[in-house]
């Protein structure tokens, strides 16, 4: 099991866009992938759980990979998270 802590710095955080294709990387790896906010642990592959989780800019959230290629998932994550999810950052 590997975990990483974020800053989401999206405008409007995870909102549609972003948490899809959060979602889309997600679900391209057979481990399970968490993402933890606040006292809230949800499934990181089901967009409707990352919009419920209600994440904020500059909200702090973990996201955890356990299975066989979870190195690999949470590079990637990490990189599309750095990357601004699909939007520039300011």
């Amino acid at each position: 099991m590997v975990s990483q802590t974020f800053v989401i710095k999206n405008n409007a955080g995870l909102h549609l866009k972003p948490a899809a294709l959060l979602c889309t990387e997600a679900n391209k790896y057979k481990s399970t992938i968490l993402l933890s906010f606040g006292n809230t642990t949800t499934n990181a592959k089901s967009v409707l759980n990352v919009l419920g989780a209600c994440v904020k800019c500059n909200d702090t959230i973990v996201l955890t990979c356990e299975g066989e290629d979870e190195e690999t998932a949470l590079k990637n994550l990490a990189k599309l998270i750095a990357d601004g999810l699909g939007e520039s950052l300011r």
